[in-house]
C-alpha cells in the first residue's frame, strides 16, 4: 500500500436540471487526510462518487497521480482506489470473510483461489476493524455497525493507495469511531473523507474543505477553518471554538438558541 495524490480540477456535477457541485477543486497530497465538512445537500457525496467513478463530471477532472480516473480501466483502478460508500443497496448472501475477500479480486485473475498472502490481508483486515469475532457470520444477519466495520475491512483487503469513505463513522459506536479513524490516520494511504461530526475531523484530518450549495467555501487546516463565523455562516448555528488542552485540536461547542444565518432566514414566515 502506497499513498498516491488526488487532484480534482473545477468539477461540476449534475442531476438532470439539478446542479449537484459547481466548480470544486481539490487537492489530496500523498499521505494526507483531507475531509470534507458541511450540512446536509452541500455536495460532499456527491462528489466523492466522482472521484470512486460513479458520477461523471459535466466539466472538470478528476486525477490520481495525473491519471484521469475515466480513462483508467476500472479493475487497474480498483487496485489504487478503494470506497466505504454510504449504503451497498445490497445484502450478501455471504459470510463476514467472503465479503472482506471480494476486497482482494482486483489483484487476482479470473478464478483465482486466495493464496497464503490473501488468506493473511483478510484476516488482518477482519483485526484492524475488530470483526474476527463476526468472520463466520451471514453478513446479511449483521447490525449497522458491524455491517459499517466489515464493508472498511474489504476496503482495506484491497490494500489501495488512496481510501474514499462516505461518512464512514454512521452507525458506529464511539470507541469503534476513534478505532476507525485512528486506523484510517494510521494507513499508508491518501485519505479522502466526508464527515459529520466536525469534532472528530478537527483531530483526524490534515485538511478540511468546506462545501455548502455545492461549492467550496473555504479550505485549510482545521484550526484556521473552524471558527465561530464560519459555523454560523455554513451552519446557522452558534458555537463556540477552542483549542482542546491534551490533543491541541479544534473543540466545537454548539450552543442553544436563535438560528442565525441561512437558518434564520429558511425560519422567516414558518409557522410556529
Amino acid at each position: 500500500m502506497t499513498a498516491t495524490e488526488l487532484t480534482v480540477e473545477g468539477v461540476t456535477l449534475t442531476a438532470g436540471a439539478h446542479r449537484l457541485v459547481r466548480d470544486v477543486s481539490l487537492t489530496a497530497r500523498s499521505g494526507e487526510v483531507i475531509g470534507l465538512v458541511g450540512p446536509n445537500g452541500s455536495g460532499k457525496s456527491s462528489l466523492l462518487r466522482a472521484v470512486y467513478r460513479v458520477l461523471r463530471p459535466r466539466a472538470g477532472s478528476v486525477r490520481v497521480d495525473g491519471a484521469d480516473v475515466w480513462s483508467v480501466p476500472v479493475r487497474r483502478l480498483a487496485r489504487t482506489l478503494a470506497a466505504v460508500v454510504q449504503e451497498t443497496g445490497a445484502d450478501f448472501d455471504l459470510t463476514v470473510r467472503d465479503v472482506v475477500a471480494m476486497g482482494r479480486t482486483p489483484h487476482k485473475r479470473l478464478f483465482d483461489g486466495d493464496t497464503g498472502e490473501d488468506t493473511l490481508i483478510i484476516e488482518s483486515a477482519l483485526a484492524w476493524v475488530d470483526a474476527e469475532a463476526l468472520a463466520d457470520r451471514p453478513f446479511d444477519h449483521l447490525s449497522g455497525g458491524e455491517r459499517q466495520r466489515v464493508l472498511i475491512a474489504r476496503a482495506l483487503a484491497q490494500q489501495p493507495a488512496l481510501l474514499v469513505l462516505d461518512e464512514p463513522t454512521n452507525h458506529l459506536d464511539v470507541r469503534h469511531q476513534l478505532d476507525v479513524l485512528g486506523l484510517v490516520r494510521r494507513l499508508p494511504a491518501t485519505v479522502l473523507v466526508a464527515l459529520h461530526d466536525l469534532n472528530l475531523a478537527a483531530f483526524y484530518c490534515d485538511r478540511l474543505y468546506v462545501l455548502r450549495d455545492g461549492e467550496v467555501v473555504v479550505t485549510g487546516p482545521p484550526g484556521e477553518v473552524l471558527t465561530p463565523a464560519l459555523l454560523r455562516e455554513v451552519y446557522g448555528v452558534t458555537a463556540e471554538v477552542a483549542v482542546h488542552p491534551r490533543t491541541g485540536a479544534p473543540q466545537v461547542t454548539f450552543l442553544p438558541g436563535e438560528p442565525t444565518g441561512a437558518a434564520a432566514r429558511e425560519s422567516v414566515g414558518r409557522t410556529p
